[in-house]
C-alpha cells in the first residue's frame, strides 16, 4: 500500500493511505536511506510504502524519491543531520521582530537552506499589533530588504479578526492547494497562527518567557494538517537555530540571491569575497546594494564550513 507520512512520533509514524485511512507505522529492520546521514530516515511528507501486519499497524518497506527536503544540524551535536520535512511546495517562515526577536542571521541561514533545496520562501511577519512605533519603522524596513531581494512578505497578527487588514485570512490564498511547511524560532506564534487558519486544530499555546524574550517549545513533532482550501500546513518543532548542512563552500554564494548576482562580475571566479582583489561583491556592500547583515551572514556561514563546527546547541 502506497501513503504519505503525515505525523512523526518519534519511532512511530503516522501514514495516510491513498483510500484516506491513516495507519500507525513503524520501519522495518535497519532502515537507512543511502546517501543520507539522518536522525529520521523517514520524514513528514514522504511518500511510503508499506506493509500492514496482523496486529492493525504497518512496516515502512520503502520510501519513494523525494523532490525535494529541508534539512538541518540535528539537535544532539553528532555530525547527522534532521530532515524537518519533504516534498514540500513552499515555506512559510514566521518572523517576529520582537518578542521574541528574530535575528536576521537567523532568516539569513532559512532562506539559504531552502535556495539550497529550491524551496520558495514566504516571510510572515507576526505579532504587529505589540510592536512600538519604531518597531514597526523597523520591521518595514526589513521587510522591505527581503522584498528587494525578491522574497514575498507579508504582515499578520495572529489574534486579529478575519476583517482585520492584519488578519491570517490574508495567508488562505497563499496557502491554497499547495503543501506548505511552517517553521520560525520558538514563540513567534506558529501555533496561533494554525488555530486561527484551522480552528479545530486546536495547538497548545505558551507564553513568551518573560526572563529571555524567548519562545517555550509547544509543538514537539512535525505534522501534516490539511487545509479546507486544499493543501497541508506541516507545523514543526520550533528552531532554534538553523545550521546548515551539506552546503559546499563554493555553493554558498548562489544561495544569496543579491551577493549570487554581483558574484559574476568578480575578478576571480572562484573569489569567496572575503579578501581577495577586484571582488564585485565587496564593492556591491560599500556602494549600499547589498545588505550589510546580508553579508554578515554569508560570512558567519562561510565560517561554519572553514571550521566544520558542529559545537553550537541548537
Amino acid at each position: 500500500m502506497r501513503g504519505l507520512v503525515i505525523k512523526n512520533t518519534g519511532s512511530w509514524y503516522t501514514v495516510k493511505t491513498e483510500d484516506g485511512k491513516t495507519i500507525d507505522s513503524k520501519i522495518k529492520g535497519n532502515f537507512r536511506l543511502k546517501g543520507i546521514r539522518s536522525t529520521n530516515p523517514v520524514a513528514v511528507g514522504d511518500y511510503v510504502i508499506i506493509t500492514p501486519n496482523q496486529e492493525g499497524t504497518a512496516f515502512i518497506t520503502e520510501i519513494e524519491d523525494r523532490r525535494n527536503y529541508i534539512i538541518r544540524k540535528s539537535p544532539n551535536l553528532s555530525k547527522q543531520s534532521h530532515i524537518i520535512a519533504a516534498n514540500i511546495d513552499q515555506a512559510f517562515l514566521i518572523v517576529t521582530v520582537n518578542y521574541p526577536e528574530t535575528s536576521t542571521t537567523f532568516i539569513d541561514r532559512f532562506l539559504a537552506g531552502a535556495e539550497a533545496y529550491r524551496v520558495p520562501v514566504t516571510l510572515v511577519f507576526n505579532k504587529h499589533d505589540l510592536l512600538s512605533e519604531d518597531e514597526l519603522r523597523y520591521q518595514h524596513a526589513v521587510m522591505n530588504l527581503y522584498e528587494t531581494i525578491g522574497y514575498q512578505c507579508v504582515e499578520v497578527q495572529a489574534s486579529a479578526e478575519p476583517a482585520d487588514e492584519f488578519s491570517v485570512e490574508k495567508m488562505k490564498p497563499l496557502l491554497a492547494g499547495k503543501v506548505t511547511l511552517l517553521s520560525g524560532n520558538s514563540g513567534v506564534g506558529k501555533s496561533t497562527i494554525i488555530n486561527a487558519l484551522l480552528p479545530h486544530a486546536n495547538l497548545r499555546t505558551a507564553d513568551i518567557s518573560d526572563a529571555h524574550n524567548t519562545g517555550m517549545h509547544t509543538t514537539t513533532f512535525s505534522e501534516m494538517l490539511e487545509l479546507p482550501m486544499g493543501g497541508y500546513l506541516i507545523d514543526t518543532p520550533g528552531i532554534k537555530g538553523f545550521g546548515t548542512f551539506d552546503i559546499e563552500r563554493e555553493e554558498l554564494t548562489s544561495y544569496f540571491r543579491e551577493i549570487f548576482k554581483f558574484s559574476k562580475d568578480c575578478k576571480f571566479s572562484n573569489c569567496t569575497h572575503t579578501h581577495e582583489p577586484g571582488c564585485a561583491v565587496r564593492k556591491a556592500i560599500e556602494e549600499h546594494y547589498i545588505a550589510e547583515s546580508r553579508y554578515n551572514s554569508y560570512l558567519s556561514m562561510l565560517e561554519d564550513k572553514e571550521e566544520n563546527k558542529y559545537r553550537e546547541a541548537f
